[in-house]
């Protein structure tokens, strides 16, 4: 193992080493890793180096920093994998260690030419870094050089999530005639200015955004700096949204953790406008938790803190349903990483057939049933479902 030591050191040492693969376990683990991919990686301007399990399933990683990683890579050699190849520039070298742990080493031509540093590579970001966006520098997210601030990166990240679920459903929006946008609860409105900003000014869409919100500070907060950056058709009113009756039609509806039932209201308005798109991200999921009840569901239901979680999911399964049943194609997505909040499903919705409508009021029901659930929404909206229908027929 001398020589193979040596090997390391001197790759690592010199940041000779442009790739590592491990193979051949030593002892077979069918929960173990099969393979360990390393490379070089810079983090937070450091040099690491990045550890890939690949198990069956799944990929894990570590990183490690370069001054720390000759132990863990010899310690995989002598207790865990028998092969190897590490690729330098010059040449690669290939690990060949036996029962008895003979190594050999052999050198061949090199097949890499140059590591690559990144962690990952850079992302594309529809409001990229390093360029002005007069929002985000009034909002405090960038400084006027387009830097974005330490503190508010997650934000940045959050804000550009959501314009690429926006993105994505640009086709379902009409064309050539004035979008109406609704932001229910808009609070702060970060993603109201971004979805002004994306579509107004990037997209040279025709618009009006209106942002309604129970707090009237910062609704006035909000219409100051509207008016600040000329963004004339952004208009932000206090109101709550049930009461809100302002409009006849709505082309897309923006509802974000919206408390409780507040989502399901928000969730009205929008089918009953007809709106071609909406995006919700609920909040504080409390009606169903009150009211599910399923004896071969006791061991789940029993602990507080599952019942609530499973509670949250349920519903908004029950919503996205409902809405298939309304007449939208419905999804669920991650909105941002659960480190940053649990709060992370996404409900986006655009008009459209989810299948066969018998099947999935079928499916429906038996669920709810199931749950014992009375939700706010199907009551709400029991004139547009299929049982509407029957109960005409009956």
């Amino acid at each position: 193992m001398e020589s193979l030591q040596k090997l390391i050191h001197q790759l690592i040492d010199s940041g000779e080493l442009i790739s590592a693969t491990l193979s051949q376990r030593r002892k077979r683990d069918p929960e173990g890793f099969t393979k360990v991919v390393i490379k070089p990686v810079e983090l937070k301007k450091s040099l690491y180096y990045q550890f890939a399990y690949h198990y069956s399933n799944k990929v894990t990683h570590e990183n490690i920093p370069a001054a720390e990683v000759e132990r863990p890579l010899m310690e995989l050699f002598e207790e865990t994998m028998r092969q190897g190849l590490l690729c330098t520039a010059d040449a690669d070298y290939q690990i060949l260690i036996s029962k008895k742990y003979k190594v050999s080493i052999l050198t061949k031509t090199a097949t890499k030419t140059q590591a690559d540093l990144n962690h990952n590579r850079k992302k594309r970001y529809i409001l990229d870094e390093g360029e002005p966006v007069p929002f985000l520098v009034e909002l405090g997210i960038m400084n006027e050089n387009g830097k974005v601030l330490a503190k508010k990166y997650d934000k940045f990240r959050q804000i550009n999530r959501f314009l690429e679920m926006v993105q994505d459903i640009l086709p379902a929006l009409p064309e050539g005639r004035e979008l109406t946008i609704v932001d229910f609860g808009c609070g702060k409105s970060y993603l109201t200015f971004a979805l002004y900003h994306y579509l107004n000014i990037q997209q040279r869409r025709p618009l009006r955004i209106v942002g309604l919100d129970l707090k009237a500070d910062v609704i006035e907060h909000c219409s100051q700096l509207a008016e600040r950056l000329h963004y004339d058709k952004l208009r932000f009113l206090v109101g709550d949204i049930a009461d809100y009756n302002e409009l006849d039609q709505v082309d897309m509806v923006v509802t974000l953790h919206a408390c409780d039932t507040a989502t399901d209201a928000a969730l009205e308005k929008a089918v009953r406008w007809g709106a071609s798109a909406i995006l919700s991200v609920p909040c504080c999921q409390h009606e169903l938790f009150a009211q599910v009840q399923n004896d071969e569901l006791s061991p789940l239901l029993s602990h507080g803190i599952l019942k609530e979680r499973f509670s949250a999911l349920a519903t908004d399964a029950i919503r996205a349903r409902l809405l298939d049943l309304m007449g939208y194609r419905t999804q669920l997505l991650e909105f941002i990483d659960m480190e940053h909040t649990p709060k992370n499903i996404l409900i986006r919705a655009v008009k459209g057939s989810a299948g066969d409508q018998a099947t999935l009021w079928q499916e429906y029901t038996v669920f709810r049933n199931m749950l014992s659930a009375n939700p706010y929404l199907e009551n709400a909206c029991r004139d547009l479902l299929p049982q509407a229908a029957e109960t005409s027929k009956a």
